[in-house]
């Protein structure tokens, strides 16, 4: 193993996916489980994500999904890729983080994010809009000082104050230069735009200001990353998706995910083509020695001190086997 991947942490973002003929109860019992599963493995933490309204995805309450998955592991780190913040009011989130973290002491992890909603509909049903988003940066200055006491309101927020949850902040758009400004370690992505990463991660990087919670800047890259017996084993896995997203950008809705032999027989217009070939490309996918050798050169030109993958696919099998086979590259 490469000295790089030897000093990198790895971890997962499990978004609760749903399969076709599949209840989104079993999806959310597949998080737990795969929790326990990559607990074994050895990867470092492992984040579950909030969407709402979403048909493709039962993962819409992620500290109540983060208390199962911490309550069912014992030493892996659990957390939220993200809470979406404009969501919700600061001090409920730092109560929910405090009652984790009371909870399962020293195993928490606060991802947040700003995204408000994947459309019109749920943004109303929420009560929110997209120029929520815009006050993202004072959001997160209010949830921090729950932690730490100083609000100027007099409200204390309990047990959140005084305890330290490891902040983190997904950078997508202005996230980048959110995180730097507030000094706090970043989530960037996707793997699929390394050019546009690599920007986000070098202005960050520029412009970091060291906090309570970070004296140096800590960059976690996430992005699918696929790895089976053969090639084209681990390009099957990612049909699924591709095609799920693709639905997405031509329907206005994202489905549960259909199994990848379905997704072969299917005949798609031109558009719908053009999407699913494009969610194809640009992500880490082959064999053992395949991925070893991209992550490799992934990581020497990111620097990145972390790695959260964000496989989905219909195959819970391939996809427990292609964590199997990810953790024997990062251990061997």
């Amino acid at each position: 193993m490469s000295s790089v991947i030897a000093t990198t942490r790895f971890s997962v973002l499990d978004r609760s996916r749903t399969r076709e003929g599949r209840t989104d109860a079993e999806a959310l019992r597949d998080t737990v489980t795969l929790a326990q599963e990559l607990e074994e493995l050895g990867y470092h933490r492992i984040w579950v994500s909030e969407h709402h309204g979403v048909p493709g995805v039962a993962g819409s309450a992620p500290t109540v999904l983060a208390a199962a998955v911490a309550s069912a592991t014992r030493t892996i780190r659990v957390g939220t890729g993200g809470v979406m913040l404009p969501n919700h009011q600061p001090l409920v989130v730092a109560e929910q983080f405090g009652v984790l973290e009371s909870l399962f002491p020293g195993r928490v992890d606060m991802g947040i994010g700003r995204s408000v909603g994947f459309t019109d509909g749920v943004r109303k049903a929420l009560g929110r809009d997209k120029g929520d988003a815009e006050d993202f940066a004072p959001q997160i200055q209010e949830l921090l000082g729950w932690f730490r006491g100083t609000s100027t309101t007099g409200v204390h927020a309990r047990p959140a104050e005084g305890l330290t949850v490891p902040p983190f902040v997904l950078a997508m758009g202005e996230g980048a230069d959110v995180a730097a400004r507030a000094g706090l370690p970043m989530v960037i992505g996707d793997l699929r735009s390394r050019e546009k990463m690599q920007r986000g991660i070098d202005h960050y990087r520029a412009h970091f200001r060291p906090s309570p919670w970070a004296s140096e800047p800590y960059v976690m890259v996430s992005g699918t990353i696929a790895v089976a017996a053969t090639p084209e084993e681990a390009r099957r896995l990612l049909l699924p998706e591709a095609w799920s997203m693709a639905y997405s950008r031509t329907h206005g809705t994202f489905p549960p995910l259909p199994p990848a032999e379905r997704v072969e027989s299917l005949t798609m217009t031109g558009k719908e083509r053009g999407f699913y070939e494009s969610g194809l490309t640009g992500h880490i996918a082959g064999t053992e020695e395949q991925v070893a050798h991209e992550l490799e050169t992934v990581l020497k030109e990111t620097g990145a001190q972390e790695v959260l993958v964000t496989t989905s696919t219909y195959d819970r099998a391939a996809l427990v086997d292609s964590y199997r086979r990810l953790a024997r590259i990062i251990t061997r």
